[in-house]
């Protein structure tokens, strides 16, 4: 299980096979929702990853793998020879390099929530767009207007200056997709790319950060199904090399 700060995900995985996955949000009782999740799978055994892992281990008894390498292993899993993860999760972002499905380097940004999901919720609010439509009426857009501010509290203020000026929401809501690229970018050079590349977490549903970033990188993006499962089938994987699955 991947008990994220904003979303809880569990991934169940039987003989090295994906057998079932799901997800909520985290809410104020982590370990409440994650018992949730794992009511009725009968796990051999559960290996926790995210940031109530260290919870989990506590309180549950489980053993604990880090997000880095969790996501290593399951992007490998989802696309043998994958060398390049990029996951922007609800509070922070990360760029791993990864080589016969481990991490070789890694570049994490969570001291800020610029350039991840929890940014994305802020500006499409202050916008009046629910989040689920935010990256495709950014692409709508005929123009960008830039947005200077590297802050998301000094973001939003920004926003509703511009919105008070009379800008155009779409052109706005594009500056905004831009800004959070431009967060990405320095942190993914510091690793380096290399084909094929991941795009992982909750942002990977946006279609404007999807167009933006695989433009900016030059590079194609695969995008798993469910692209927030990733860190979760990770540490399952885990769980199951630890009882002799393979």
């Amino acid at each position: 299980m991947d008990i994220g700060s904003r979303t809880t995900k569990v991934a169940v995985v039987e003989d090295g096979r994906l057998v079932g996955f799901r997800l909520t949000d985290t809410g104020t009782d982590p370990l409440a929702r994650a018992r949730e999740l794992l009511d009725g799978w009968g796990a051999e055994a559960v290996v926790a990853t995210g940031y109530g892992r260290h919870l989990a281990r506590e309180r549950l008894g489980c053993a604990v793998v880090t997000e880095i390498r969790a996501h290593a292993l399951g992007a490998s899993h989802l696309l043998p020879g994958c060398r390049t993860v990029i996951d922007v999760g609800g509070q922070d972002s990360k760029a791993i390099r990864v080589e016969n499905g481990r991490q070789t380097a890694f570049e994490m940004n969570d001291r800020c929530a610029a350039g991840t999901g929890r940014f994305l919720e802020v500006m499409a609010m202050a916008l009046g767009y629910a989040v689920a439509e935010f990256g495709s009426e950014a692409l709508e857009a005929r123009e960008t207007v830039p947005i200077s501010s590297m802050c998301t509290v000094f973001s939003e203020s920004e926003v509703v200056s511009l919105i008070a000026r009379g800008m155009d929401k779409r052109s706005i809501a594009l500056g905004l997709h831009e800004s959070i690229i431009s967060r990405l970018l320095p942190l993914i050079a510091r690793v380096g790319v290399e084909a094929p590349v991941v795009l992982s977490g909750g942002v990977a549903r946006n279609p404007c950060i999807r167009q933006l970033l695989q433009r900016r990188l030059g590079a194609e993006l695969h995008v798993p199904d469910e692209p927030q499962s990733v860190g979760a089938l990770g540490a399952a994987l885990c769980a199951n090399s630890a009882r002799g699955h393979g």
